[in-house]
């Protein structure tokens, strides 16, 4: 199930990178525009994962529980609440557009250029989380093969719209964002019609007991967008530490970031893979095995995360030179790839047990776990291992800040699991 999940991860990385390198070569300003939007497509995309992560938790556990008409109700449930949600949040940002640009400190002569595009950046918002609800529903029955292919497929129409549109057509960034409003609809044109053909969707949902439904949806999705929210703040505090340093640190903790991001994409397949198993086994009263099931996961994370931090450490002077031509962030980047990588065991079991943990309808659990690792182990060790070290010293801050994460949430995943007694949806059917 994982295997599927991985190659889609890897191709919308990969559209995104080749998004951002053809609006590069429309100049400087586009590519500002574009980064103004990115703040709200955080907060978008907090909101659409949140509801998915419920999504995939609830209804795997009510197959498991055995109950598949309420499980199909509950997909429809989904898609209709949270297209909606998300259609109310983009009217928002429509309506708000100038208060926010004036907020964010865009310069007056950037304000048509980003006008331009924000029409159809917000359409491609909502078509990109209608598209991530049906993958989420697909996921939640345990297919993962429809979803991962999709993501290939709608990335690739992507890139060669992208060229398309902004190009050929020279439609300039508006056309990236209607590259990928065209992509993310042919993409919903597969998966929606899948979906019925599957009856996974009803939208007779008279017959659900709403209130219910949406306490349990709430319970999960408003922890977890939260959660969704944290790294971003983080990702602000840490990089003001590291400006402290220079500008050729910040250069290179740029760098060693996106690296990050490309060595962690097993752990964010498995994230997306296995909540539905652990949701069904949850769902027929199954602990032994969730147990079983995560200790393999755990193991394989360690061992498959510790073997690329090794291979980072052998290849941190070659790499240093491929990324970078100057002299001072080579420096920095050889630093980095020295000792945060060796880190990434312990990022990887941390964010598995808050994918784990939503799953088993543990979602506050699941926050404390994230609070805990942003505000309790990463922050802190960064700024005490640069106040002693400097910029080395920082980068040691990162290393054990992230060990100390992974063992602090599978302690508190383990205790979790000791009070669990029995799914909560055995217990509502």
């Amino acid at each position: 199930m994982t295997w599927p999940m991985l190659f889609g991860v890897l191709s919308l990385m990969t559209f995104q990178l080749v998004d951002s390198v053809f609006i590069g070569q429309l100049g400087r300003d586009p590519l500002a525009a574009l980064g103004f939007t990115l703040p709200m497509q955080q907060l978008i995309i907090g909101l659409q994962v949140g509801l998915g992560i419920a999504t995939t938790a609830i209804i795997a556990r009510t197959l498991g529980a055995g109950d598949p008409l309420r499980a199909e109700r509950l997909g429809g449930l989904v898609v209709a609440l949270g297209g909606l949600l998300v259609f109310g949040l983009c009217l928002a940002l429509w309506c708000l557009q100038q208060p926010i640009m004036a907020a964010l400190g865009a310069e007056p002569a950037l304000l048509p250029l980003v006008r331009s595009y924000w029409l159809p950046w917000l359409v491609a918002a909502w078509s990109g989380a209608m598209l991530y609800f049906g993958y989420s529903v697909c996921r939640s029955h345990g297919n993962t093969r429809l979803p991962g292919y999709l993501m290939m497929a709608t990335s690739l129409a992507n890139i060669g719209l992208d060229y398309l549109y902004i190009f050929e057509f020279g439609w300039g960034l508006p056309g990236a964002g209607w590259a990928t409003v065209t992509a993310f609809a042919l993409g919903a044109l597969v998966i929606y019609p899948a979906l019925a053909r599957r009856h996974w969707l009803r939208f007779d949902l008279a017959r659900l007991n709403l209130g219910q439904a949406l306490r349990q949806l709430t319970g999960i999705m408003a922890p977890a967008m939260v959660s969704q929210l944290m790294p971003p703040v983080s990702a602000m505090l840490a990089t003001a530490l590291v400006a402290g340093f220079g500008s050729a640190s910040v250069a290179a903790w740029g760098l060693g970031t996106r690296l990050e991001f490309f060595s962690i994409v097993v752990v964010l397949a498995l994230t997306m893979s296995m909540p539905p198993m652990i949701g069904r086994m949850l769902g027929a009263g199954e602990i032994e095995r969730i147990r079983q099931l995560v200790r393999i996961a755990v193991r394989f994370v360690v061992a498959w995360q510790l073997a690329i931090g090794l291979l980072w450490l052998v290849l941190s002077g070659f790499a240093a030179h491929l990324f970078s031509s100057d002299g001072s962030v080579r420096s920095v980047l050889q630093d980095y790839l020295l000792r945060v990588p060796l880190s990434y065991s312990g990022l990887g079991v941390c964010m598995l047990m808050v994918s784990v943990c939503n799953a088993l309808g543990l979602a506050l659990r699941a926050l404390t776990i994230s609070a805990l690792r942003l505000f309790l182990c990463f922050l802190p060790a960064l700024w005490l291992g640069g106040w002693l070290g400097g910029m080395p010293g920082l980068m040691s801050g990162a290393l054990l800040g992230n060990l100390a994460a992974g063992l602090l949430s599978y302690r508190l995943y383990r205790a979790g699991m000791a009070h669990l007694r029995r799914p909560p949806v055995a217990a509502d059917a």
